[in-house]
């Protein structure tokens, strides 16, 4: 598993998005893989960068493994900021107009329907947010 640490700031999703692309596309994965994944990471990275650190600077870690020979990819978010599973909140209520619904949590629910598995732990003080895609 490829790993890439780098301080929690918006600003490094492009090295965040380029780390993933370029696992995904050196193991010829699919375009519409590669996309969903991007889309998927840009939405969990952009979180943690935003609010897992409020009144301090962290670090987050990114682990990435494509395996063919199983037909997935495997990423993993780790962080130390404030412990938050994503995946406890109820789905965002699609059904009513964009004016009636409560702010937040579209986001989540993108990655949950493109993503074939998330799930999340927080071990050792760690946040462990992780996807998977099949091929």
């Amino acid at each position: 598993m490829k790993e890439l640490k780098l301080r929690a700031e918006a600003k490094e999703l492009e090295k965040v998005q380029a780390f993933v692309r370029g696992e995904m596309e050196a193991a010829n994965c699919p375009l519409k893989a590669v996309s969903q994944v991007e889309i998927a990471v840009e939405e969990i990275y952009v979180n943690i960068a935003h609010y897992a650190y409020p009144s301090s600077d962290g670090e987050v870690t990114i682990r990435c493994a494509v395996s063919r020979e199983e037909g997935k990819v495997l990423i993993q978010f780790l962080d130390k900021g404030i412990p938050f599973d994503p995946l406890a909140k109820e789905d965002a209520d699609t059904s009513l107009p964009a004016r009636e619904r409560p702010i937040g949590g579209l986001g989540i629910l993108m990655v949950k329907k493109m993503m074939d598995e998330v799930t999340y732990r927080c071990e050792d003080g760690k946040n462990i947010l992780s996807m998977v895609k099949n091929l």
